[in-house]
């Protein structure tokens, strides 16, 4: 059975999609792992090529309103994903093996 929360992150992460066309959108943290509390803020991880990823960030935060539950948006580029790994950045492995994939560009 889908919740109300998923339907709300599935809308948010369609939002997304539809204006910025990222190459993936992960949700990771609580949620993703099964372990929300009734304070959980929502973590979304947006993969996209672009020249400024905090600037792509702040874009995004600002058209995802409004907001009934707190969002914490990471945006980041496939290289510094690549570069993450290669560096074995422990949040980048884990957020790209264990969080969930809501969105790939196919």
């Amino acid at each position: 059975m889908v919740t109300k929360k998923q339907k709300d992150i599935n809308k948010i992460t369609e939002k997304i999609v539809k204006k910025y066309k990222p190459e993936k959108i992960i949700l990771f943290g609580s949620y993703a792992w099964g372990t929300p509390g009734p304070d959980s803020d929502v973590d979304l991880f947006v993969v996209k090529n672009t020249k400024n990823a905090r600037k792509t960030a702040r874009n995004i935060d600002g058209d995802i309103f409004p907001r009934l539950f707190p969002i914490d948006l990471i945006v980041s580029t496939p290289k510094q994903i690549e570069s993450g790994i290669e560096k074995d950045n422990f949040f980048i492995k884990k957020v790209m093996t264990m969080g969930k994939i809501l969105y790939a560009k196919k």
